[in-house]
């Protein structure tokens, strides 16, 4: 990539940000609204240039980035792509983005690409396969990653640790910090039938980078009910108490309002970041009383 403006590092800050998606790009630059910053799928920008770039180089100069890829398939057993791996290195050198996360999942098998994010057992062999695989990402970026908790739909047979101690282990192996995503955590408690306010309580605050927040659907499977996470709607009031739960124990993080298919509005969008945004406001109040009132005991 050639003719690239250069950016300097630009944190992302712990505010509420916002998915970028194309149908957006326009009011975003019309109307410059006020939000922390932006997250992009670094698979939609890997080609050289076009309009994709040109829009996003707007974006960068104007807002913090954050890269959140979901192709680099962590967890499966194959080797990573050396190929996708450079490109993914190649848009962290050209957009030097304040924050690069990935996934505790799997998406790749003998060379195909299954478009889904699969979840992987929870035992010690998949502990050292991820944290090697980790360990290269972050050596070929020159920096730390994050890792988000999925979605899951099934129990796998044999596993030796919960979610909660996995990423922690994970962290401790390969450097890397965690990615909570609030909404994955309520889908995965009802479908499993465990506590998500067990889960979010269990999470060493000081491992976690981003938060993400999400809607998600709910199908009939059977006399069941089965919660699929879409990204497809509004957050709903249960993923809003538990995140208001979150940020009361951990304090602000940079958090990003998930949004990806029956794309809205952009007032919508920006309507749901604003929610956040009222949280994260909320906790650092109180919190910073916390701080007054215990130097003044």
């Amino acid at each position: 990539m050639t003719n690239c403006p250069a950016y300097q590092p630009n944190p992302v800050p712990a505010r509420a940000g916002v998915g970028l998606k194309a149908e957006h790009y326009s009011k975003i630059l019309e109307t410059k609204p006020d939000v922390g910053w932006f997250e992009v799928h670094p698979e939609n920008y890997m080609g050289e240039g076009g309009s994709p770039h040109a829009y996003l180089s707007e974006m960068r100069a104007r807002y913090p980035l954050s890269l959140h890829g979901v192709g680099m398939s962590l967890g499966g057993v194959s080797p990573l792509d050396p190929d996708h791996l450079a490109r993914f290195s190649s848009l962290v050198r050209r957009y030097e983005p304040g924050l690069i996360s990935e996934h505790l999942a799997w998406s790749t098998h003998e060379g195909e690409f299954l478009n889904d994010l699969l979840p992987l057992p929870l035992t010690d062999e998949a502990l050292v396969l991820m944290s090697d695989h980790v360990d290269q990402m972050q050596n070929a970026l020159g920096r730390k990653i994050l890792v988000e908790n999925p979605s899951t739909y099934l129990a796998f047979k044999g596993e030796t640790m919960s979610e909660p101690i996995f990423l922690h282990a994970l962290s401790k192996r390969a450097g890397c910090g965690i990615l909570l995503d609030v909404n994955n955590v309520y889908v995965s408690a009802c479908n499993h039938g465990f506590s998500a306010e067990a889960y979010i309580d269990e999470i060493n605050a000081g491992l976690i980078g981003e938060v993400h927040l999400a809607g998600h659907a709910v199908e009939a499977v059977g006399n069941v009910d089965l919660r699929i996470d879409d990204h497809g709607s509004e957050v709903c009031s249960e993923v809003w108490r538990l995140y208001e739960r979150l940020i009361a124990r951990v304090g602000p993080k940079p958090t990003l309002i998930e949004w990806d298919t029956n794309i809205p509005a952009w007032e919508l969008l920006l309507g749901e970041a604003r929610k956040a945004q009222a949280m994260l406001d909320q906790s650092d109040l109180v919190l910073g009383r916390r701080h007054g009132d215990a130097l003044l005991a």
